[in-house]
């Protein structure tokens, strides 16, 4: 198959990896010719970790959109949530085909919403969507032109807006692991990310403006308090999904389909010990300041569409309101200005029957 890979960060590179090794002819784009240009150097990815080691060699590394699409068979945009508006409208700009699939990896919540509401407003009808609720790896880019990934998903929930089997069986045969869910609303919601990093953000605060970072976020910062504050959101989350009809496993479950919990994990109500214990994670160091991606991403494209869910769905969420309004005040940011809205999703005034209507439709 040949696939462009659209994000030259850690879960791009790492995608390229996988991709390449699996002999899908892969062209690898990113905006930024400065990011792109020690790959080009290398002539690709360099990889270690839980992908093997050696370098992965796309046949295109390239900023021009339009080479970077032309004649592929899919779209895989891995790319910070807060940037699926903007590549929607690029992709549309670019001459996307509407019938042609893209795959977000991650969707995390309300991301295919988003990116279709994008597109169609960019003036043309939107392709089929398949969104993953989390990024298929834990990654880093500690040098510019490979990736260490310490930890690749067992199961990746998945759900398609348009599409429908046909959209799923792509993604499944691109990323292996990957398990349909019955809607964007179901894998919106299995998004670790919205849970798991905002109690820690807000209750580590200080300590990230005092050190820099200097710690670590799953172990250090992961105290029997934040624990409990993140177990009650995740109760929160958990009642909007059966609002909507459903059952979802809770955080450390889902962790350990994903593979970031150990497998022989028992106690799946002991946060701190599951999530402190698990080895893909235990050894990244806390945000470096209050502009990283778990302030600026898991709140406005987090919590927020999370809390436009809630509202739809009429489930009073006051752990996540207070998590949300007290980051808004600590970064100095409104997170609704370029954040995922409900108008940003095209769900605006919808009801609940409404928007399951929106994404249930073929």
């Amino acid at each position: 198959m040949k696939v462009a890979v659209l994000g030259a960060g850690a879960g791009g590179a790492a995608s390229v990896a996988e991709l390449v090794q699996a002999g899908h002819d892969v062209h690898f784009w990113a905006r930024s010719a400065e990011t792109l240009a020690p790959h080009v150097e290398l002539g690709g990815v360099a990889y270690d970790g839980k992908l093997g080691e050696g370098v992965a060699r796309p046949s295109l590394i390239t900023t021009d959109l339009k080479a970077a699409i032309d004649g592929v068979d899919v779209g895989v945009v891995v790319l910070p949530t807060f940037s699926h508006g903007a590549i929607a409208r690029a992709l549309a700009d670019a001459g996307w085909p509407s019938d042609r699939l893209v795959i977000l990896n991650p969707g995390h919540t309300g991301g295919a919403l988003e990116f279709a509401e994008a597109f169609t407003k960019a003036g043309d009808v939107a392709p089929p969507v398949v969104e993953f609720s989390t990024l298929s790896y834990v990654a880093r880019k500690y040098r510019p032109n490979g990736v260490t990934v310490s930890g690749r998903a067992r199961e990746l929930k998945a759900a398609a807006l348009g599409g429908g089997k046909e959209a799923l069986d792509i993604a499944a045969a691109l990323y292996p692991g990957v398990k349909p869910v019955a809607d964007v609303i179901a894998s919106d919601l299995s998004n670790v990310n919205m849970i798991l990093h905002p109690p820690g953000a807000v209750l580590s605060a200080a300590w990230v403006e005092a050190t820099g970072g200097d710690f670590t976020f799953y172990v250090d910062a992961m105290t029997p308090g934040v624990a409990r504050v993140m177990r009650q959101l995740d109760d929160e989350r958990r009642a909007v999904a059966s609002a909507f009809g459903h059952a979802l496993p809770n955080l450390v479950e889902e962790m350990k389909l994903l593979g970031t919990v150990e497998a022989d994990v028992t106690d799946t109500d002991d946060f701190r010990a599951a999530i402190a214990g698990g080895e893909a994670n235990r050894k990244i160091s806390g945000p470096v300041s209050l502009e990283d991606r778990y302030y600026k991403e898991d709140f406005g494209h987090g919590l927020l569409p999370f809390l436009e869910f809630a509202a739809i769905a009429g489930i009073d969420t006051p752990v996540a309101r207070s998590l949300y309004g007290l980051a808004q005040i600590a970064v100095g940011t409104d997170y609704r200005k370029g954040g995922r809205t409900a108008e940003a999703m095209g769900i605006a005034g919808m009801s609940r029957d409404q928007l399951l209507d929106k994404v249930r439709a073929s």
